[in-house]
């Protein structure tokens, strides 16, 4: 029965010293609230638009893929001998094969629409992806005169037939029984429409045309750029895997639905993980100002407290109370932040697209999908952030001594002894040391643990920095009394200077952190675009169109032009689970490559009978490529189909390609594959020429098809636009950093209102002693800009801090590029007067609405 009366009234007294405080200082919780709201949001809304942009780009893959058992892939565009059809055809535990010629087509409408043309053998289309199957419509079947005279009947084998998906056939606005010309492997071929493909899924832009008529038409003869297989009843995938890997030549690799999942997964996985992290460091300041705003009701409250102690409630019972109200404060901000999560993803993927800006998924517009153990688990983390929040002021609770407690509501810790740093310390040395740790699956999370421990342990150090900090200053209290009594405050109670300092340095840094790897990364990219765009002009052909050595010549002579060096990019599939590298075949010096690449290091001289290329920084870090070594290439010799031998000439700096790029020179690439067309190039102009002129000239050089898809920028336009790009692919941290400002500037609000408020009884002490409203507010006003000024300084250093690991340890882990460290000093400063601003005007009103009440009032309760 006693114990029950006990816990109904702890109960009783716990929900009206929770309702009361809150009702008193409504402003400090919900700014608490409001930034576990934000954490949680932020998380919740990337996940949800990645998770539906991967559901999209995973349909996508399928349609084209046709769900087939396994693929033998070409591991580039050109593909492999076609000879390797008919030995996987009759490996034992195959049921059916089906040959397939894959291109990247643009279809000659406005606007170019792309197209993934797939040539196939409609007998075996059957058996092996029956969802390729095309359907012939009846308003194709009366003959019909193609522009080049020959015959369409709509017929699956006819020639010049083509099968449209819905989407595709939408896009390019035909109908059926038209003709439309599609340019694919540097050919323009008129197709007639005949009819669709009704299992292919919606918004799939897919055609398909007999295989003869690819590899005829699209000079694949041949060649062949995957073959899809189905497996024979009871097969062992694993060993049928191992006998289709012992027939494969060194172009081709094997693959399944779950090496696509994982290399979809792998292209933006560095880039949505980052986000997700950057989400939770927002999370982890609601944490600390969870800790701010609790360790402030805690210390309001330690007479309440100790009264609940003499009347028996037991210590358990009051640690309770305080992590109840922490949870209760994480619950309400994780369902609003679950909320507004919904409405940014939904906003997100209408107006960024599926990777939210990053180019991963570009023109891809995904529907939202709902995750429902994603919420859960974004609450569970908004609720566990707050409790964690919680967890030191309950202990300051359950250790208060309750005689004491009832009289003293200031600092607890005596102003002669000084703080502790061993706690400090050991979170900054260990959080230094997981800095220095290897990435796990290529994710930098030893990265993210060292900056969460540095923040943790930066503001553990806070009671102690702020000493010292201040005790220089002490000699300036002589300047007034105002002045005497600030510094003598903030030294004397270093843990509340902490507490208000909370999560002024948590929001800081972590905004000054992500400012400076931002500002560093673009200003690296900004200086490598000088580099990689010296010449005058630059072209380049959309879609999968090139130009072969007439057109090149063509372009050659062309009024104005004094040299153009033509590149050809060619992905290249190193890895089943990777996404392709891409190989760039272009002219190069081989005794002086930095004319055209930002060579990193020492150039090497590559040895007899082995061809130099120069491997991009991202692609030496992910596939372990070493300067003056030799390197397998997916790439055979025509003339006797074996692998070339390669040698890693240097190591060049790329921003361009996070997956990755090889360089050779054209000469090289032609002799080794045969293939002489190029794709883009840059021109440089005679001396008197005028751009403008000299771009008409090259367009008029060219036939109408190329004329109409190639496209000409200037070096300026290029940079422009690429800046753009990682404007646009940063868009969400510039939106955390502002979140993190005005979370910073709301907390430094909330805390000082609070502790201002919370001082009542030594303002009217202060009143009794002769000190003026006026000199008590110049202390509060001085009091604001020392605190803000502090917090500033060790914001700032924390960041500075929390930066290098960014830069150093998290980019090149995850996008394996490297940078050198900028500093925005602009916005340091602005920084810094804004917060040294926010804290002397928020301290300023407070103090004027503590100074309502007369000196007799507030001390009323010493009498």
């Amino acid at each position: 029965m006693e114990a029950a009366a006990e816990t109904a009234l702890g109960g009783k007294a716990a929900r009206w010293m929770i309702l009361g405080e809150w009702r008193a200082h409504p402003g400090r919780v919900i700014v608490a609230m409001i930034a576990i709201a934000v954490g949680v949001a932020l998380g919740f809304a990337v996940h949800l638009i990645n998770a539906s942009a991967l559901n999209e780009f995973a349909r996508a893959v399928a349609s084209v893929n046709g769900a087939a058992d396994l693929q033998v892939r070409a591991k580039s565009p050109l593909g492999f001998d076609e000879a390797l059809y008919a030995k996987l055809a009759r490996l034992d535990g195959i049921a059916a094969a089906s040959p397939v010629v894959e291109l990247r087509a643009i279809a000659d409408t406005a606007g170019g629409k792309p197209v993934t043309l797939l040539g196939l053998d409609m007998f075996r289309v059957a058996r092996v992806t029956p969802s390729l199957i095309a359907r012939a419509s009846s308003a194709a079947n009366d003959t019909d005169k193609t522009s080049d005279g020959a015959q369409a009947t709509g017929d699956s084998f006819a020639a010049n037939s083509l099968f449209l998906s819905q989407a595709a056939l939408d896009a390019t606005g035909k109908r059926i029984g038209d003709t439309l010309e599609l340019t694919a492997a540097g050919r323009t071929v008129p197709l007639v429409i005949a009819g669709t493909l009704p299992a292919v899924e919606e918004d799939q832009s897919i055609g398909v045309v007999d295989i003869a008529e690819a590899q005829w038409r699209f000079n694949t003869l041949g060649r062949l750029q995957r073959v899809d297989l189905k497996l024979a009843e009871g097969a062992n995938p694993a060993r049928v895997s191992s006998a289709i890997a012992a027939l494969l030549p060194s172009d081709a690799e094997i693959a399944s639905q779950e090496t696509e999942a994982k290399r979809t997964d792998s292209l933006s996985r560095a880039y949505r993980v980052n986000l997700d992290m950057l989400a939770l460091m927002a999370l982890l300041t609601g944490a600390f100002l969870v800790y701010s705003a609790q360790s402030l009701s805690v210390a309001r409250r330690r007479a309440q407290f100790a009264l609940l102690r003499v009347l028996g409630v037991y210590r358990r019972g009051l640690i309770a109370q305080v992590l109840a109200e922490g949870a209760i404060v994480g619950a309400i901000g994780a369902i609003a932040g679950l909320a507004i999560g919904l409405v940014l993803a939904d906003a997100g993927l209408r107006l960024l697209g599926g990777d939210l800006g990053g180019g991963y998924f570009s023109g891809t517009r995904p529907q939202l999908t709902f995750a429902p153990w994603a919420a859960l688990t974004f609450f569970v983390l908004g609720v566990g952030v707050a409790v964690v929040g919680s967890l030191l002021p309950a202990r300051e609770v359950a250790l208060a001594q309750p005689a004491i407690a009832l009289k003293d509501v200031g600092d607890t810790a005596d102003p002669k002894s000084r703080p502790h740093a061993r706690i400090a310390l050991t979170l900054l040395t260990v959080g230094t040391a997981a800095a220095f740790l290897p990435a796990i699956g290529e994710l930098p999370l030893f990265g993210y643990l060292s900056i969460a421990l540095l923040l943790a342990g930066g503001i553990a150090a806070m009671p102690l920095l702020a000493r010292l900090l201040l005790t220089p200053l002490q000699r300036f209290g002589r300047v007034s009394a105002s002045a005497d009594l600030a510094l003598k405050r903030l030294w004397g109670a270093p843990s509340q200077a902490a507490i208000a300092l909370g999560g002024i340095v948590a929001s800081t840094s972590l905004m000054i952190a992500m400012a400076v790897m931002v500002w560093s990364f673009r200003g690296s990219v900004d200086e490598w675009l000088v580099q990689v765009l010296p010449a005058d002009i630059y072209l380049r052909l959309e879609g999968d169109s090139s130009l072969d050595p007439g057109s090149q010549k063509q372009l050659l002579t062309a009024q104005g032009v004094a040299s153009i060096n033509f590149r050809k990019m060619v992905p290249l599939r190193l890895s089943a689970e990777r996404p392709a590298v891409i190989l760039v075949a272009q002219s190069i010096d081989r005794d002086n490559p930095a004319k055209t690449l930002p060579i990193i290091g020492t150039n090497f001289t590559a040895p007899p009978g082995t061809t130099p290329v120069w491997v991009s920084e991202p692609a030496m870090r992910l596939y372990g490529y070493r300067a003056g070594e030799p390197i397998d290439l997916p790439i055979a010799a025509r003339a006797s189909e074996k692998p070339a031998k390669f040698f890693v000439a240097g190591i060049w700096r790329d921003y361009g390609r996070q997956q990755g790029a090889i360089t050779m020179d054209a000469a090289d690439y032609t002799a080794l594959t045969g293939d002489d067309t190029r794709s883009d190039g840059s021109v440089e102009m005679q001396p008197s020429a005028e751009a403008g002129q000299v771009i008409d000239g090259l367009r008029a050089a060219l036939p109408r098809p190329l004329a109409e898809r190639i496209q000409f920028a200037l070096p300026g336009e290029l940079r422009a636009l690429s800046l753009q790009i990682f404007d646009r692919s940063f868009a969400v941290t510039y939106l955390l950093e502002a979140i993190a400002i005005l979370v910073g500037l709301a907390g430094v609000a909330a805390t000082f209102s609070a502790q201002t408020l919370a001082r009542t009884k030594e303002f009217g002490m202060l009143r009794h002693l002769g000190v003026t409203r006026r000199q008590i507010i110049a202390m509060l006003l001085m009091e604001g800009a020392l605190l803000g000024a502090v917090g500033v300084i060790a914001g700032i250093g924390l960041g500075l801090a929390m930066s290098q690991v960014l830069i150093h340890v998290v980019n090149p882990q995850s996008f394996n590029w490297t940078m050198e460290t900028r500093l925005p000093l602009w916005l340091f400063a602005s920084v810094t007067v804004a917060l040294i601003g926010a804290a002397a005007a928020t301290a300023l009103l407070a103090g004027r609405r503590a100074l309502s009440l007369d000196a007799v009032r507030a001390v009323r309760e010493d009498w």
